[in-house]
């Protein structure tokens, strides 16, 4: 067995969609990055690439690469799975937190869930979402960023 961890923040921008765990979220502002930047996934691609030893997300999916640019996340996600495969590995299980002062998120974790629980090919019980705040401090805390942050346990097949 083998933990990662994984960490991930964007700023907020009008303009975007906000995007988090796959899913759309009515805000008026999204996060800024050369994906949709779901900071999120960004989190568990990280966490997952750290537990088999491999480089981060930044050097798998490089934003120097015009094929990357806008592209959702679950797609990436996707081929992280598929990274994972081919040394085979499993998850175990995700633990992650989404830190956000506005929206408020809870109304959307099942949602979120249900999205990555099967590219993860895992069950929605072995995935745990937190919406977070950072009360008022910091960038995070003054809207200005959404952060996430993960932890994972996987094994070999």
């Amino acid at each position: 067995m083998r933990i990662g961890t994984g960490y991930d923040l964007h700023k907020l921008v009008e303009d975007r969609a906000l995007i988090l765990g796959g899913v759309k979220i009515p805000y008026e502002k999204g996060l800024l990055g050369h994906s949709d930047a779901d900071v999120l996934i960004h989190a568990i691609i990280d966490s997952l690439l750290g537990a088999m030893g491999e480089k981060d997300i930044g050097t798998h999916f490089p934003d120097t690469d015009e094929s990357f640019k806008n592209i959702s996340s679950a797609l990436l996600l996707q081929k992280t799975m598929q990274i994972m495969q081919n040394n085979g590995y499993k998850i175990v299980n995700v633990d992650s937190n989404i830190i956000c002062q506005k929206p408020k998120l809870m109304p959307y974790i099942g949602k979120m869930k249900e999205k990555l629980a099967p590219l993860l090919n895992i069950d929605e019980s072995a995935l745990s979402i937190k919406a977070k705040t950072n009360e008022g401090v910091d960038a995070i805390g003054l809207g200005e960023a959404i952060a996430a942050q993960c932890v994972c346990l996987i094994e070999k097949v």
